[in-house]
């Protein structure tokens, strides 16, 4: 009984299968539109690949057919969005924008423009990597916001933009630190400075307060005598600096100990 089932199954698939590759070959545009709007409409509910898959090709073959008329636009819309659904966020983004300069009145304009922003979003590569696609994606997630002020996904767009700045801040940040750990001591500082003056509101910021005058201080107990006291002083300001926006900070008792070595240096002086 249970080989029946396999058998009859496997018919059905073969069958299935069968009739889509006749429909591929069938010159007639009709049944192929009917046919990739319900595979995409079953593969978008089912999360099935493989019927996406066979509806954008057949959205590929009839798209030209139905330039200039009623369908078109619907068409156009769903072979982008089939793009979108595959997750091939370098297709979509151009079908959703060729979408947008055929029919920029459509109802789905405000959908195509979230969906073309955010499939740059899912570009982005992590951190440590070229940052070119997270810049992209700003800037068109800051077009969605802009055109649409009170639009349907501004809450997820917001968060993708939050999200894409923190890890511009995380790259920026780690550069800095990276000077720190290899003990380029006066690049580091230079970097800290330059993020905390670029990243106002960055989690890191604590942070790099802290590097900051963990390099400083380095640099100044690792200099010839000659530089060391102007160099401990630097330290000591930016403890201040980070003491007075961080008064209970995470770091404070590494601060409060290298601050009692850099007192007892200076009393050198």
């Amino acid at each position: 009984m249970k080989k029946g089932i396999l058998v009859l199954g496997l018919l059905m698939v073969t069958l299935s299968c069968s009739e889509y590759q006749k429909l591929l070959k069938n010159e007639e545009t009709a049944p192929k539109y009917t046919a990739a709007e319900q595979l995409y409409n079953e593969g978008k509910e089912e999360d099935s690949n493989k019927k996406l898959r066979k509806a954008l090709k057949l959205l590929e073959q009839i798209e030209p057919e139905y330039r200039g008329k009623p369908q078109g636009e619907r068409i156009v819309f769903i072979l982008a969005d089939t793009y979108y659904q595959l997750g091939d966020y370098f297709n979509a983004p151009f079908q959703f924008d060729r979408f947008l300069q055929l029919y920029p009145k459509s109802q789905k304009a405000e959908e195509a423009g979230y969906k073309s922003a955010s499939s740059y979003f899912y570009r982005s590569p992590k951190y440590n990597l070229d940052q070119t696609d997270t810049h992209k994606a700003i800037e068109e997630l800051q077009v969605y916001l802009n055109t649409y002020p009170e639009g349907e996904f501004n809450e997820e767009a917001n968060k993708m933009a939050t999200e894409l700045l923190v890890k511009l801040e995380k790259k920026d940040y780690e550069i800095a630190k990276q000077y720190h750990h290899t003990e380029y001591y006066k690049a580091a500082i230079a970097s800290f400075n330059n993020f905390i003056a670029d990243h106002p509101g960055s989690p890191f910021r604590e942070a790099a307060y802290f590097y900051r005058f963990d390099s400083a201080y380095r640099l100044a107990i690792n200099s010839f005598e000659v530089l060391m006291e102007e160099r401990l002083n630097e330290a000591r300001e930016f403890y201040k600096s980070y003491k007075k926006y961080y008064p209970e900070g995470e770091y404070t008792p590494q601060l409060e100990d290298a601050l009692s070595e850099i007192d007892k240096s200076l009393q050198n002086f």
